[in-house]
């Protein structure tokens, strides 16, 4: 998708109505769905984050940034994930937090960041956070610099694979709760996408569509 066609559907994309929770269990596992149904969210006292899902131009088509989380000990360690992290007392609303963080993570600066919207939070249940996501897109290319310990690398995805049904994929994997489960997954640039990331661009990629058509 050029990047014109994109800017021309932001009116659109900013009145819509999110999809909501129904878009995100299109990517969730058959057991994390039913371990959703079973816990009491709050009654876990989660924590917040917020990530951003940036869009920018690069040689006039529309593209989105992620990035590659290092290999380290923890329930993260090297997956694809948005730009983000946690909520700190500093920030003074989620979308702050969004912004600052892909300052810190891939040092594209808020100033040139137009938020359009925020979609539906997904809770993680290893690490117990409720996460925010926002939708931003800046008019240039923007000089990514990645934070060395929280990013190994930027994976610059464009629109049109994403939207593009072909690369939504099952993999057997295992994950933090369940041992080789076939896990509903994006292959994007090569790269495997799956969990809460997987589950906020399902609900990305349904709002677009729907902007699209209409």
């Amino acid at each position: 998708m050029t990047f014109e066609t994109f800017k021309s559907l932001i009116p659109k994309i900013q009145k819509m109505s999110v999809p909501g929770e129904s878009s995100h269990f299109i990517m969730a596992p058959e057991i994390r769905k039913q371990e959703l149904y079973k816990i009491k969210i709050e009654e876990r006292n989660p924590r917040n984050a917020a990530v951003l899902m940036l869009f920018y131009p690069k040689d006039h088509q529309t593209y989105l940034a992620l990035i590659l989380r290092p290999t380290y000990e923890g329930v993260h360690s090297g997956q694809v994930a948005l730009p983000g992290g946690k909520v700190e007392e500093s920030d003074h609303s989620y979308e702050s937090a969004a912004l600052r963080e892909t300052w810190e993570e891939i040092g594209v600066p808020s100033n040139i960041i137009e938020v359009l919207k925020s979609l539906t939070k997904v809770y993680i249940p290893p690490s117990n956070f409720w996460v925010h996501p926002f939708l931003g897109y800046t008019q240039s290319l923007p000089n990514f610099v990645p934070q060395e310990e929280e990013v190994a690398k930027v994976i610059e995805v464009s629109l049109s694979q994403l939207l593009d049904d072909q690369y939504v994929i099952s993999k057997k994997l295992s994950t933090s709760y369940a041992e080789n489960i076939e896990v509903p997954s994006f292959e994007l640039n090569g790269y495997v996408v799956w969990g809460a990331t997987a589950m906020m661009l399902s609900e990305l990629k349904m709002l677009l569509k729907s902007a699209i058509e209409h």
